[in-house]
């Protein structure tokens, strides 16, 4: 259970006096003894609640608690969807990868991209393949440039032992969720273009 979750309630609370606040009509709002807020709460057929047992009084409202539960678990529980961490996914090439590779590569980062990941792309060299760093380069480069509607890149393509890697992050969601629509369908119909 989260700590926004355990008020005390009714009989529960122990201060002598509490305020009360949120009720209709706000003239009632007010410091009572404890045991008529209590009344009043029962009268009402509800809970009261005490929401912040630092303030002096104590500050309390007058709710079914069953239902500030249930408002409360909501809130934490939407709170936590739009949570989302960022994954670093790879996507890995060789310096001379075939235009069908390359688009199938492309559509998985497009996805990855828009889901809110960074790519990091990475080729490798192979062998003598090492001596032409610059197919590696003029590879990572086309990819950045066909995503460019969906990513940003944040780590330049640099050489590290027989790695290439370049970073991508997503741009901001609201450019995103917007380019992607329309973009990724094209991708998706050069792909397959390609496949046949």
């Amino acid at each position: 259970m989260s700590k926004e979750l355990n008020y005390r309630v009714n009989r529960e609370i122990t201060a002598p006096e509490v305020r009360v606040i949120g009720l209709e009509p706000p003239e009632l709002n007010g410091i009572y003894p404890l045991e008529q807020a209590l009344r009043m709460a029962e009268e009402w057929g509800m809970d009261l609640v005490e929401i912040a047992p630092q303030a002096n009084p104590p500050v309390c409202r007058i709710v079914e608690y069953s239902r500030l539960r249930f408002e409360q678990k909501k809130k934490a529980k939407e709170a936590k969807q739009k949570l989302h961490q960022i994954e670093v996914k790879e996507i890995r090439f060789r310096p001379h990868t075939d235009d069908h590779d390359f688009a199938f590569k492309l559509r998985h980062a497009e996805n990855f991209l828009q889901e809110g990941n960074k790519i990091k792309a990475i080729v490798f060299f192979r062998g003598r393949s090492i001596v032409h760093p610059e197919f590696g380069e003029r590879l990572l480069n086309q990819f950045a440039e066909r995503l460019s509607h969906l990513a940003r890149v944040e780590v330049m393509p640099k050489l590290d032992g027989k790695n290439m890697t370049m970073v991508l992050a997503p741009v901001k969601p609201n450019k995103r969720s917007a380019a992607g629509k329309g973009v990724g369908g094209t991708v998706s119909a050069e792909g397959e273009l390609q496949e046949k």
